[in-house]
């Protein structure tokens, strides 16, 4: 196997990310989902638990916390009533935020990555530039990846800004993110984000329109977005070693599956010519 020329990956890289963000009516969509989930729908609950007046409605929201497992229970913090739900909400409640959010947005980047150059009739520039399909698989990669984590950094410093701003003063103190959100964003989700990618990029060089490869995304991408969110879910409630373990496992799987899907990008396929 030749050697990776990874100016070569930048490159396919850069050119898809230059198309993307000339495509408007692609990612303003996507900007308003992560305003909604990491931003509006946020600072609207937190306001309002935190402006809320009522001892009584306010004590009846922290007693329904008791559902929650103890090992959730025994993290949360705050000084008063108020505190104590906003810290609960804060760190469980919007376990899902951090997995819809870049798994929607780099499915749908990915599943019209590869199909796309051939609508365009980009794929035969592609099929006889110098990079070799590892490197065209790489590059495509990246820039399916980066849209979706780039929301995320942004959003996610967005959302610890609101968390802290209107709940930390019930707590005590600034609290958020918790261990637990770092370990989900830096070692639990990447490799769910990237099984996905690799399964993604795997149907659209194989099926011959954008909406057939969409339609398929949606398939993979759901059972995958279950997946990371009750794993997600189970870091954030304090399963202690489990998610390092869950994370590994996650890791090994992608891994796998990355080196399985470089086989699926061809320069036939580029060119629409059926063949592997």
């Amino acid at each position: 196997m030749s050697k990776t020329n990874w100016s070569r990956v930048a490159t396919v890289a850069r050119t898809d990310l230059r198309q993307l963000r000339q495509a408007k009516d692609f990612w303003l969509p996507m900007l308003l989902l992560g305003g909604a989930f990491f931003v509006f729908i946020p600072l609207v609950l937190f306001l309002t638990i935190a402006q809320i007046g009522s001892v009584e409605v306010v004590d009846r929201m922290s007693e329904t916390l008791q559902v929650l497992p103890p090992e959730a229970t025994a993290q949360i913090e705050g000084t008063n009533p108020q505190g104590r739900t906003g810290y609960a909400l804060a760190v469980f409640l919007f376990a899902p935020v951090a997995v819809i959010v870049p798994l929607t947005i780099s499915t749908a980047v990915g599943a019209a990555t590869i199909v796309g150059e051939r609508e365009r009739g980009t794929g035969e520039f592609l099929a006889h530039s110098p990079a070799s399909a590892r490197e065209i698989y790489l590059g495509k990669l990246i820039a399916s990846v980066v849209p979706g984590y780039l929301t995320v950094v942004v959003g996610f410093t967005l959302y610890s800004l609101i968390v802290n701003l209107t709940i930390g003063p019930s707590v005590g103190r600034w609290f958020f993110p918790t261990r637990q959100w770092w370990v989900m964003l830096l070692w639990v989700l990447p490799p769910f984000l990237a099984l996905c990618l690799s399964m993604v990029l795997r149907l659209s060089a194989r099926v011959t329109s954008t909406a057939a490869a969409q339609q398929a995304s949606g398939l993979i991408s759901l059972p995958l977005i279950m997946v990371a969110y009750s794993q997600s879910t189970g870091v954030l409630f304090g399963s202690g070693a489990a998610a390092y373990v869950v994370g590994a496992l996650a890791w090994v799987l992608a891994v796998f599956s990355l080196r399985r899907g470089v086989r699926s990008v061809t320069r036939s396929r580029l060119l629409g010519v059926a063949g592997t």
